[in-house]
């Protein structure tokens, strides 16, 4: 067995990015939130992801600009720290070390070299009283910095960040807590507070569940559970503080927000309606509705262009001053729970689970983005507590990605039970899955599990239900209509003993279809449904089933409820082995034998990967998480991964996922891994006869080998970088939502491509030499014609004239005196008299 390595567990992305509210920079160019242990970067005109700050060990919980420098954030984490970035380049500038857990973060313009902590109180075992403490930041010039200097501000203060804020720049701090409301005037050091009744005459629920402070005027605004809005004033003076009352909202107010000009007040809950109140005319408001899931909350630029809400549903709405929705960030989807398994689309690649309520949502893994929602239920979601409607509860797609079945259900009850089976075919002109058969009753009970068949040649469904009875589904054509699309239809109905039948799967190759009733597991064939065998097993009911892959097919392998894994081979219907070990999700590889078994004890998760063949683990991994998994998926890699070791050769084709109860989407990684991502990017054939430039390493290993048939120069093997390489190297690496306009870079561009006069010169003196080098040969071919015809002339003694014949160092000087230029002569016989 080999114990784990380098291996880790880390974030894969599809982090929550409405913990906290998102902040936009002050040029409205960017919205920054807190993800998981990062803080992301987005643009809020094209909503893409730029850049996101790594540094954290743990969940961040704050993020607030630096007030002495717009270019820069703080963000705080569960992993005690505080840290400073330039967001724009994603530099981590400083660390600061408190040593607490910290809840929230604040910023006072008011207060500089000052930050204000939201962390529990060190008497509280319990977590459920929490302090405000004033940080300062002591100036130092190294990065990692501890903060010794904390000073309580306030005491016995809520969980909840949103019952905290500062009004007017800093002068106080308002925070509420159950029916209290408190403000801390920081130049007097004194707390006035301010109580309501539990419920008033007409049965209000008056406790506090946000609040916001005006930037400008001495108000509060409060948000309380019946929905209604406090305006709170004169609170400066204990018994003469007055407030009036706004009521829209028909549940609790989840968010307050002040524009930065005070005029308007922000408000949102769970209707997903944004609502602005006119701040001094209570009656005049604006509406803004169907944003989506349940509004968390809402924060607006310094210069009042954006409005951000954070939705239930993982989301960002960017909206402009004119309330109207600019553009959406929309991160992975994670409910209450995830009812259906996760997925991969075969054509995409992409996850595909549980989405906003009625529908699937596809969601890259590799770009951490949401693709698209797919609509099962198409009907109109109400946001209301206690209201019963149709949920996706069972998903599953073909081999080739061509067909996807669906099930939709509402009721809890047997007696109330309402369900659809709908198969989707994938519609190659629209690029989406299309509705192509609704079955509406396709089970007198609830359906329990369903697969496709693992053949390319023929696709076939197989659903069990809670009525005893597993079916399966094929198309046939539709003779009524002159249509050639193909329909659904029930092609078997099988059972065994009147018992309830829970899983199904196929075979690699579709040949056999195992189905389990309790404690039986029942062997078919599809091709005749033929009951071919049964195995027992020991007492335990059987809680999940799949079959071995590629040289292991002709295993099969179960869990129990009696906590056994079980393996038997098929040629011999017979048990090969089995452990005693709680699985609580069994999941085999795709691409390879080997499977993952995720077993919970001892309050912790532990990761067992081993082939059916062989009983022993091939690898393992103790603690993997806290919590019980219940989905897993393999993701295929789109390159196979080569020279790993022994430890990490599982993780060769496939790429395993999880989600643990608490809605984390978790995945195995390794050092060897990270750092071939890393280089990918940067590692690019080179070739020794093209200059290196950035437009060369974008397309220069594309560019066909010209091979010369006569021997280069030593001196052009390696051309020199042009004079226009490191203006392209800056053009090319500098992001481009930082870039001056085209007009400003055109001039800039074309005079770095032009070349130099040096470079000219040397050309021009090159060329010469090629040139007199030429002269010289047709030099030394003419002074050879004359000198035959002088030597026959000599011979013949009819010479008039004797010639001189010059060495070859007279001629090579001789030469050299022809080339010199003698032109300043003429220009000094010229200026003589």
């Amino acid at each position: 067995m080999v114990e784990k390595s380098d291996i880790r567990v880390v974030r894969c992305g599809g982090s929550k990015i409405n913990l906290r509210p998102p902040i936009i920079s002050n040029d409205s160019r960017f919205v920054l939130c807190a993800s998981g242990d990062l803080v992301k970067v987005y643009s809020t005109r094209t909503e893409e992801w730029l850049n996101s700050l790594q540094g954290h060990t743990n969940q961040v919980t704050g993020i607030a600009f630096n007030p002495a420098n717009h270019l820069q954030v703080y963000s705080c984490s569960a992993d005690g720290t505080v840290k400073l970035w330039d967001y724009i380049d994603g530099i981590l500038i400083k660390t600061f070390v408190i040593g607490y857990p910290l809840v929230s973060l604040y910023v006072s313009e008011k207060h500089e070299g000052v930050i204000f902590l939201h962390l529990p109180m060190a008497t509280d075992s319990m977590n459920e009283c929490f302090q405000l403490v004033s940080a300062h930041l002591p100036k130092s010039a190294e990065q990692e910095v501890e903060v010794k200097e904390l000073s309580g501000v306030c005491s016995h203060i809520g969980p909840n960040p949103s019952c905290t804020a500062f009004g007017r720049g800093g002068e106080y701090v308002a925070y509420a807590m159950h029916l209290q409301l408190n403000v801390y005037f920081f130049r007097k050091q004194k707390t006035y507070s301010f109580s309501l009744p539990a419920t008033d005459k007409k049965g209000a629920r008056n406790a506090f569940t946000c609040l916001a402070c005006h930037p400008t005027d001495d108000c509060i605004a409060t948000g309380h559970e019946d929905g209604k809005i406090r305006l709170w004033r004169n609170f400066r003076q204990k018994k003469e503080y007055t407030y009036s009352t706004l009521h829209w909202h028909h549940n609790a107010v989840n968010t307050l927000c002040f524009t930065p000009e005070g005029t308007n007040l922000l408000s949102g809950g769970i209707e997903s309606v944004l609502v602005q109140w006119q701040y001094g005319q209570d009656h005049k408001k604006e509406f803004l509705p169907r944003l989506g899931g349940s509004i968390l909350h809402v924060s607006a630029s310094s210069d009042g262009q954006f409005f951000c809400t954070s939705h239930s549903d993982n989301k960002i709405t960017v909206i402009e001053s004119s309330f109207k929705v600019s553009g959406v960030i929309q991160g992975l989807v994670k409910g209450d729970a995830i009812l259906t398994d996760l997925m991969i689309d075969p054509r995409s690649k992409a996850l595909v689970l549980n989405g906003k309520p009625g529908h699937l949502q596809f969601y890259s893994l590799l770009r951490d983005k949401h693709l698209y929602n797919l609509a099962i239920v198409e009907q109109e979601y109400i946001y209301e507590a206690g209201l019963d409607q149709f949920e996706v509860v069972k998903a599953a797609f073909d081999v080739k990605g061509s067909w996807l079945a669906t099930v939709e259900e509402r009721g809890q009850k047997s007696s109330d039970l309402e369900f659809f089976l709908k198969l989707w075919a994938f519609d190659e002109t629209t690029q989406s899955f299309v509705l192509n058969t609704t079955i509406a009753a396709a089970h007198m009970d609830r359906i329990i599990s369903m697969c496709f068949s693992s053949s390319e040649e023929t696709t076939m469904l197989v659903t069990t239900a809670e009525d005893g009875q597993f079916k399966a589904w094929c198309q046939d054509a539709d003779e009524d209509t002159q249509q050639d699309q193909n329909f659904w239809s029930c092609d078997f109905v099988g059972s065994y003993h009147n018992l309830k039948p829970k899983n199904c799967s196929f075979s690699a190759d579709s040949s056999l279809l195992a189905v389990s009733f309790r404690e039986v597991i029942t062997i078919w064939s599809p091709d005749t449904w033929e009951l071919l065998t049964t195995l027992c097993q020991p007492p335990g009911e059987i809680r999940d089933l799949c079959f071995g892959r590629l040289s292991c097919s002709k295993y099969l392998l179960g869990t129990t409820t009696n906590n056994l894994l079980c393996c038997w081979n098929l040629l011999t219907c017979a048990m090969e082995w089995s452990t005693s070990v709680e699985v609580s999700k069994l999941q085999p590889d795709p691409l390879s034998e080997n499977v993952a078994a995720f077993s919970y004890q001892s309050k912790h998760t532990d990761l067992f990967v081993f082939k059916p063949s062989e009983p022993r683990p091939l690898f393992t991994q103790n603690k993997v998480c806290s919590e019980k998994v219940h989905r897993a998926i393999f993701v295929p890699r789109e390159e196979p991964l080569n020279g790993c070791d022994e430890s990490t050769q599982w993780l060769n084709r496939s790429q395993l996922y999880f989600l643990t109860q608490n809605m984390d989407l978790l995945t195995f990684s390794f050092a060897t891994e990270e750092d071939r991502m890393l280089s990918s990017s940067k590692r690019l054939l080179i070739d020794d006869s093209v200059a290196v430039t950035p437009f060369y390493l974008l397309l220069g290993k594309h560019r066909p080998q010209q091979k010369l048939d006569t021997p280069s120069h030593p001196a052009a093997d390696k051309p020199k970088h042009t004079q226009g390489s490191v203006t392209i190297k800056e053009l090319l690496h500098t992001p481009a939502h930082v870039l001056p306009a085209a007009s400003v870079l055109c001039s800039m561009f074309v005079s770095s491509l032009l070349i130099s006069n040096t470079g000219v010169r040397e050309e021009s003196e090159s060329s010469e030499q090629e040139m007199d080098s030429e002269k010289e040969e047709e030099d030394s071919e003419g002074e050879m014609e004359p000198r035959d015809s002088q030597q026959e002339l000599r011979a013949q003694g009819s010479v008039d004239e004797v010639t001189l014949k010059l060495s070859k160092t007279q001629e090579r000087e001789l030469k050299k005196v022809r080339k010199t230029d003698f032109s300043w002569m003429a220009d000094l016989i010229d200026s003589k008299p």
